[in-house]
């Protein structure tokens, strides 16, 4: 199964969060830890990897994340 990746990435002064492989960015954000706090919330949700471009945009940071699985009440 190919996980979900979600990139950080500079924009214009300002930092973006899009998904792989799009060109358009989902949320622009002030701060590179804004978009990083953001990312890291979708992510888990649904599993997959954050990649955490520099201002040179390169990646420089990358995290993975399991789907959150809620325990069955019974």
């Amino acid at each position: 199964m190919a996980t979900k990746g979600l990139h950080v990435t500079p924009r214009g002064g300002k930092w973006a969060v899009r998904q792989s492989g799009s060109s358009r960015a989902a949320v622009v954000v002030e701060t590179q830890g804004e978009a990083i706090q953001i990312a890291r919330e979708k992510v888990k949700k649904a599993g997959g990897e954050i990649y955490v471009h520099g201002r040179d945009g390169r990646i420089r940071e990358r995290s993975s994340y399991e789907k959150e699985s809620y325990p069955q009440k019974g």
